[in-house]
């Protein structure tokens, strides 16, 4: 009876690994899970971030959160979503087309586009109808920038410069994109998305990080109006150029950036460009089995921290106190977008 007992508990064991029994040798999507999990849990207590509504759903922390965990929690069988993920989508999901005017109104509502609910056959929600109608109403309509929307400027590299707008009408092409074709194709629609299309592609002229010009081929996979397959092509053979014999990518090589005198010192491959490089490539089309992304995919695969599950990165603006919210946001965007390049190689 003590054998059989024995046995089941080691039976019982094994089970609880099978979910992540093919990667479990290469990295850990349960310490990278466990990871983010942590971080939102002090982002949703932290009261910079509070409102009424919820947590600021914020580039870093929360949006590359909502893209990371839903994935994660398939690989590893779990059957519910979080309640940090509940908890953002509350935020995105409150005032649904009536986003109140602020410095982030246009930034929550591509957001709530993004992520508000989808129906199996792709219906959207009334909610996600309502929240489209405002995002067409806010789009600009005239001058360099119509076709796109104002977007949070704080100085703040990559996500929070005076040029992001670009990388926030990529965000708005890829949240369209995921709509059924019937609404993309209707005829209150098809305006604003040839005035997207078109923003993106007059824009592309202007001298842009590759960071940002990455963000609108991830969008094209999507929406394939948003850049033209010769233009991607090239934007991949550019990106691979880029990478570094270790496999990696520099977060030099993404850009050009904002100059930052009091940013930590920055050299050799970088977690969050090699993760979202790795990403988008996938994403584009390119094999896991093609030399670039193979290379990529093991560079994150080896630089996976076993203690935190986190993939270190540091902020690209300026030094902060290593206790702070602050410090750990570039290795929050680096954790979620590694382990989505690597969940998406085994599909």
């Amino acid at each position: 009876m003590r054998r059989q007992m024995t046995l089941l508990i080691v039976a019982s064991t094994l089970l609880t690994l099978i979910p992540t029994q093919g990667f479990a040798q290469d990295w850990s999507p349960r310490l990278a899970a466990r990871y983010l999990d942590g971080r939102q849990k002090d982002w949703f207590a932290w009261k910079r971030a509070a409102s009424a509504d919820g947590p600021c759903v914020s580039c870093h922390t929360g949006m590359t959160y909502l893209l990371a965990r839903p994935a994660l929690r398939r690989a590893l069988g779990e059957s519910q979503p979080t309640p940090y993920e509940r908890g953002l989508l509350d935020r995105l999901r409150a005032n649904a087309g009536a986003k109140p005017a602020s410095a982030l109104q246009t930034v929550e509502v591509i957001f709530a586009a993004t992520f508000l609910e989808r129906g199996a056959d792709g219906t959207m929600s009334a909610e996600t109808r309502k929240t489209f109608d405002q995002l067409w109403a806010l789009q600009g309509a005239d001058g360099a920038d119509n076709g796109a929307w104002k977007w949070y400027a704080a100085n703040l590299d990559p996500w929070e410069n005076p040029g992001s707008r670009f990388y926030g009408a990529s965000l708005a092409a890829l949240a369209l994109g995921n709509t059924p074709a019937e609404y993309r194709e209707s005829e209150p629609v098809r305006p604003h998305a040839a005035a997207l299309a078109s923003y993106l592609g007059t824009s592309a002229s202007v001298p842009r990080p590759l960071h940002d010009r990455l963000a609108r081929a991830w969008a094209s996979t999507k929406l394939p109006a948003a850049m033209p397959a010769a233009a991607r092509e090239a934007l991949i053979a550019e990106t691979l150029g880029k990478q570094q014999a270790d496999g990696g990518w520099t977060i030099q090589s993404l850009g050009p950036w904002t100059s930052h005198p009091d940013a930590p010192a920055a050299a050799g491959s970088h977690s969050y460009a090699t993760a979202f490089v790795a990403f988008v490539l996938g994403r584009a089309g390119v094999a896991p089995s093609h030399p670039g992304p193979a290379r990529a995919l093991a560079w994150l695969k080896a630089h996976q921290n076993r203690e935190t599950g986190a993939w270190p990165a540091s902020s690209m603006n300026k030094g902060y106190p290593p206790d702070s919210m602050e410090v750990l946001f570039m290795q929050d965007a680096a954790t979620a977008f590694a382990s989505l390049a690597l969940l998406e190689a085994l599909q």
